[in-house]
């Protein structure tokens, strides 16, 4: 279990709202989080309830490396070495391929890849320096099964599942965990991403269908669990839905 006497630096993207805001909580609890988004009014409250004095926040664009590295290395700074990042930081823009603006596209490569791309670049060397750290992505059921009016979006989570596959290849031999996180519909407000109006309300009505979707509180629960193993357990993947979610 981590050592709650000695706080460490735990690095949460996308830290606003949803499962980032969740997820900030539990692991205040074990840590000192760094907390970032792009929101800072959503920030600020975040970090209000958590407490400012074990609590950082920077409004940053994951998809600004620069940005990122320099948020990241003030908390290094004034808090000591990142053990623990969160790559939650996501866009969801349902539409068909036919006629969905490419744009969309762009962004959702943009922040789901190269923003996990960009955080993780940041964080990594040390950890692999000081043999030990852990990294937890968090992908999507959508990241290992086809739904229609997600090709671009399943895509990015396709993405991560890959690149987190292969990172734990390159890293697990330096002691650093990296673990992936798949949840299916989640109560959160990735939908509002999307545009296409008749699509949003085809997925609402879905969420009916299965009796509503789990809590982003529930997914947060499982990476706070991930990361309060031991440093030899590497929780490799957990994938949780509603239990009438079939697909």
């Amino acid at each position: 279990m981590a050592d709650t006497k000695t706080p460490t630096l735990a690095v949460v993207t996308g830290a606003s709202s949803g499962i980032g805001r969740a997820t900030a909580l539990a692991l205040a609890k074990q840590g000192r989080p760094l907390l970032l988004a792009r929101r800072a009014d959503r920030l600020a409250e975040v970090q209000a309830e958590i407490g400012a004095e074990v609590c950082e926040v920077a409004s940053v664009d994951v998809t600004d490396r620069e940005a990122v590295a320099t948020a990241v290395e003030a908390a290094v700074a004034k808090h000591g070495p990142v053990d623990v990042l969160v790559n939650n930081a996501g866009v969801m823009k349902l539409g068909k391929v036919a006629s969905q603006d490419p744009a969309e596209w762009k962004l959702m490569l943009d922040v789901n890849l190269m923003g996990l791309f960009n955080v993780t670049h940041t964080v990594l060397p040390s950890m692999v320096e000081r043999n030990g750290g852990t990294i937890v992505n968090i992908s999507s059921i959508a990241g290992f099964k086809t739904f229609a009016n997600h090709a671009a979006y399943c895509a990015t989570k396709f993405g991560v599942h890959g690149f987190t596959e292969t990172l734990r290849e390159e890293v697990s031999g330096k002691n650093v965990r990296i673990s992936l996180v798949s949840p299916g519909a989640v109560s959160t407000e990735l939908l509002s991403h999307t545009t296409d109006e008749e699509i949003k309300a085809g997925y609402e009505a879905w969420k009916e269908d299965i009796g509503g979707a789990i809590e982003a509180v529930n997914v947060a629960d499982c990476i706070a669990m991930i990361v309060s193993q031991p440093q030899n357990v590497c929780i490799r993947e957990i994938s949780l839905a509603a239990t009438k979610q079939a697909p």
